[in-house]
């Protein structure tokens, strides 16, 4: 086995890695607030729990998902030590990271590995965006690759950042032992096209993007890490496995009725609608943090809405709400 084989056989458990890289879906987990905007680990220790018997082949702490940028240094790492409690080995766990700078990167990674990350999902630098072209992408992740303990995963996430990792890039950065792959939160397919055809066959590509999730997989991509998974497990691993076995037809229709919940727990109202839709299934979805606003009645009564519409598909059942009907395991 040489250096760059044994560096990426250590990203996942042998369950859930092939020849082709991470295989399967991943959930990027929010981070539970209580209604005075502080860390609830009991509430994260009961949504690990649940989320352990779904099928899911591991987690992505500290994301876009998880507010990191809305946590300081003490509650990251806690963050990350609870969930490390309660994660089983067999399954991955991964830890969002990226400072603007490469140093603070770099140290915060070494931070997140000695606590017990088994990979890191590196977002790009995008503050001084105008300074941040693709050769500058080049050499700060060549210089956090080199120094990372752990495996290192791309993170291109230009809703957010404004930045995109071109396809040219990612097969630049493919090359190097440490980086394992990519998260792609695109909706980019002929890119994502692309990136398949110049990319080693064991480097990991990911889609982060739910309303693609059929047809990233039909495309290339060995899985995704998924905010709509959070609440909608069941119907993204059935989507995975349909795509898997040639099930293209039935795994476009599941994509039909996941969409509409993928954008309304995304991009329309972000993750206070995302927390909203845990509370109604029985997770601890709980209170964003500020400027971040929780999800208005009406976007609460749309996503109640939307689950009951996939009860069936997400194996979910009806209990009585204090709005109404809502739902849970």
């Amino acid at each position: 086995m040489n250096k760059s084989d044994e560096i990426r056989s250590a990203l996942a458990a042998p369950t859930t890695r092939s020849k082709n890289g991470l295989r399967g879906i991943l959930l990027p987990f929010t981070t539970p607030f209580s209604p005075t905007e502080e860390l609830d680990k009991e509430g994260l220790r009961r949504n690990i729990r649940k989320w352990n018997a779904t099928g899911i082949v591991g987690y992505v702490a500290l994301g876009s998902t998880g507010e990191r940028v809305n946590l300081d240094e003490r509650e990251c790492a806690k963050v990350i030590h609870t969930a490390r409690e309660e994660i089983p080995r067999n399954l991955e766990f991964i830890v969002g990271a990226g400072q603007q700078a490469t140093r603070a990167t770099i140290a915060e990674i070494k931070q997140a590995a000695a606590a017990g990350a088994d990979a890191v999902l590196v977002i790009t630098p995008h503050f001084y965006r105008p300074a941040i072209t693709q050769g500058a992408l080049v050499t700060h992740f060549t210089a956090v690759a080199d120094a990372s303990p752990v495996p290192v995963i791309l993170y291109s996430m230009p809703d957010l950042t404004g930045i995109k990792i071109e396809t040219v890039t990612v097969a630049q950065l493919s090359a190097h032992p440490n980086i394992a792959g990519i998260k792609d939160s695109s909706a980019d397919i002929a890119g994502f096209q692309k990136t398949v055809t110049l990319v080693p066959e064991d480097f990991t590509l990911l889609t982060g993007n739910g309303t693609v999730l059929s047809t990233a997989l039909e495309n290339g991509a060995g899985g995704a890490i998924l905010a709509v998974g959070c609440v909608a497990a069941a119907l993204c691993l059935e989507i995975y496995r349909l795509v898997e076995v040639g099930e293209y037809d039935k795994a476009a229709a599941l994509q039909e009725k996941l969409t509409p919940l993928a954008l309304a727990v995304t991009k329309r109202y972000g993750i206070g609608g995302l927390k909203a839709a845990m509370d109604v299934i029985g997770f601890t979805g709980g209170a964003v943090r500020a400027p971040l606003k929780p999800a208005s009645a009406e976007a609460q009564a749309e996503i109640a809405a939307l689950l009951h519409e996939l009860r069936n598909e997400l194996v979910l059942k009806l209990k009585p709400g204090a709005n109404g009907a809502s739902l849970q395991e």
